[in-house]
């Protein structure tokens, strides 16, 4: 197995990596697929598309702005390089015409109110967040039509890959050529570390390694130290704001008011103990206000989890001792490594088995980052997530109106604490330790089959049916 440090962390907007940035691609390789020409027989040329969204991409859309994603996707746009002036002014056009223009294809006929339509029966077969996007000819007839999964953290499938992969040859086959020339495609934590012990080399080294084999290390350096500037000025951004949240609820944005009090207290001999929890909440709840205003995240590894990672890693740059620029290299690729590990064995998905996916995924990766960059081995690493991991399992993903804000940006918060606590007490130990990463990894899978939908981020139970009727 491989997954690059680039595929778990992903820069693109808020509010959603599944129902926001998920979509918007989807939409856009819908566009490619049109152009490549294979039509139903009998149809002639494309004049007109819409889209279905099924599960919960329908109970959750509005709140995660998942109508809008389709419509900006079919724009031409996509999460890593939207510029959100022109998105706006370019969704201001279609309301307008109801038509798009996209490359290579005549005009189609879209209108944003009637052709995104939100089916709230039985969810697709192959996962939650399931769509469904379809081009006609100007007759009405079908020209081609196309099934799309959001997976998670930005991951996109169509219904024949995923096929593929629940039949186990073409993962196997994708797997096999992904390992081709791959030093250590480890596709579980007892082979990472088995590799580690026969080669004497840690968990980031041996992450160096795969990432440099097609991309040279000095462009992996390059674009890793990118991910982090753009999740430090995530931070930044969320700590300088205020204001109220879109979305209905009212939410007002707190980061910027309690970080101007911490740093009030500073040196003043006035603050509790506890207050480096503080800290590394508010650095989460930045990144979280951020990606509830729809703002530029990057996925860590979904964006509901967004904050838990920049989060640590700002606090292992700000208030760690001997903290450096290679530590935080360090972390971010012994997070990448937890994370794939998460997302190949299990799910990074809350609509699949719930928000322990994301934010204890998220948790997970940061506590083994925080180890790592403060000297653990891999075996306190690997100790260090699994404690993570393990204290967030059965976490439902329960949204307020679909909204990624409430609980989502407190608990990114506590998933930071939670990551350093982990890492904490793995590096007072030796590494051993009674339950092991894969297992409990496993365990986080069979708990999210066996949860109940209405806790799957769908709004239908938990927290989002239990609020204030005033």
């Amino acid at each position: 197995m491989f997954l690059s440090v680039f595929d778990i962390f992903k820069i693109g907007i808020g509010p959603s990596s599944s129902h926001t940035m998920g979509p918007m691609t989807a939409a856009s390789r819908f566009l490619q697929a049109l152009r490549g020409g294979l039509r139903e027989p009998g149809a002639g040329e494309v004049a007109h598309v819409s889209c279905s969204l099924h599960g919960s991409l329908a109970f959750t859309g509005k709140g995660h702005a998942t109508d809008r994603a389709v419509i900006l996707g079919l724009l031409g746009f996509v999460p890593a390089t939207i510029d959100p002036d022109e998105a706006e002014a370019a969704e201001a056009r279609l309301r307008d015409t109801k038509v798009i223009q996209p490359d290579g294809l005549p005009a189609l006929r879209f209108d944003p109110e009637a052709d995104v339509i939100f089916d709230f029966g039985p969810p697709l077969p192959g996962h939650a967040n399931g769509m469904v996007m379809r081009g006609f000819d100007a007759a009405g007839h079908l020209y081609m039509e196309e099934t799309y999964y959001s997976v998670g953290g930005g991951f996109v499938v169509t219904a024949a890959e995923l096929a593929g992969a629940d039949q186990g040859g073409a993962e196997a086959l994708h797997a096999e050529k992904q390992a081709q020339g791959y030093p250590f495609p480890f596709g579980s934590a007892e082979e990472m570390l088995r590799l580690g012990q026969i080669s004497g080399k840690s968990i980031a080294e041996m992450k160096w390694e795969n990432e440099a084999t097609h991309g040279g290390r000095m462009a992996v350096k390059t674009r890793l130290d990118a991910v982090w500037q753009a999740m430090d000025d995530c931070i930044d951004r969320g700590l300088r704001m205020d204001g109220i949240l879109p979305g209905g609820l009212k939410v007002k944005r707190r980061a910027k008011a309690i970080h101007e009090q911490l740093l009030a207290e500073r040196g003043k001999n006035i603050a509790q103990p506890h207050v480096v929890n503080d800290w590394l909440s508010v650095y989460a709840m930045a990144v979280n206000e951020e990606n509830a205003a729809g703002g530029k995240v990057v996925t860590s590894p979904t964006n509901g989890a967004a904050g838990v990672v920049p989060a640590v890693l700002r606090y292992y740059r700000d208030h760690c001792i001997g903290a450096s620029e290679e530590g935080r290299r360090t972390f971010l690729m012994t997070a990448a490594a937890i994370g794939g590990l998460i997302k190949h064995n299990a799910s990074i998905s809350g609509a699949e088995v719930g928000c322990q996916g994301e934010v204890g995924s998220a948790s997970a990766m940061a506590a083994a980052g925080l180890c790592a960059a403060l000297g653990g081995s891999n075996e306190q690493i690997e100790n260090a997530a699994e404690i993570a991991l393990e204290h967030h399992l059965g976490m439902t993903c329960d949204p307020v109106a679909g909204l990624v804000q409430v609980p989502c940006i407190e608990r990114n918060g506590l998933g930071a604490i939670k990551a350093v606590s982990a890492a904490s007490l793995a590096l007072r130990g030796d590494g051993q330790h009674f339950m092991p990463l894969d297992n409990c990894i496993e365990a986080m899978r069979q708990t999210g089959m066996d949860m109940s939908d209405n806790y799957k981020e769908t709004s239908r139970g938990g927290l989002a049916v239990n609020i204030p009727e005033c």
